[in-house]
């Protein structure tokens, strides 16, 4: 299979570190066009009063936070022309999707937490939805990985 439009889904973590290298990687080797989406999780944009933050600036400190992962992933693994880059607010596995379709990527890199136990069934796991509910091939990078 000849990808053309790779898809690559991070966060901040070693997990999304390894998903964009292993997703640069593919990607120069095939001469693909690369985006990068980093969901910004609804979540995560609750007010905290108690540092006087309101639900506005805590959006902004989230998307000024994805912005800067995007372009330390980007610095990190240069050599690309052009990299279109995707920052949804909402939950990661169905933004991940979205952006998928609208964008029309050819194939999904994404890492996993490798959750488990308990903590899998209360948080769910990002990898397995968008691996049962993608129309378009997706490549899990491994938790533990080699190299």
């Amino acid at each position: 299979m000849n990808f053309s439009k790779i898809l690559i889904a991070v966060d901040d973590s070693a997990y999304g570190m390894k998903a964009a290298r292993i997703g640069f990687e593919l990607a120069h080797q095939i001469s693909a066009s690369i985006a990068i989406v980093f969901v910004i999780d609804a979540v995560k944009e609750l007010p905290n009063p108690d540092l006087g933050i309101n639900e506005g600036q805590q959006h902004a400190i989230l998307l000024q936070e994805a912005e800067n992962t995007i372009q330390q992933y980007i610095e990190l693994y240069d050599g690309v022309d052009k990299v279109f880059r995707f920052t949804p607010e909402g939950e990661p596995h169905k933004e991940i999707l979205n952006v998928a379709e609208q964008w029309k990527a050819e194939l999904i890199v994404m890492g996993t937490h490798g959750r488990t136990g308990l903590t899998r069934l209360l948080m769910g796991s990002v990898a397995d939805y968008v691996l049962k509910h993608s129309k378009i091939p997706v490549l899990i990078t491994p938790r533990e990985m080699t190299n």
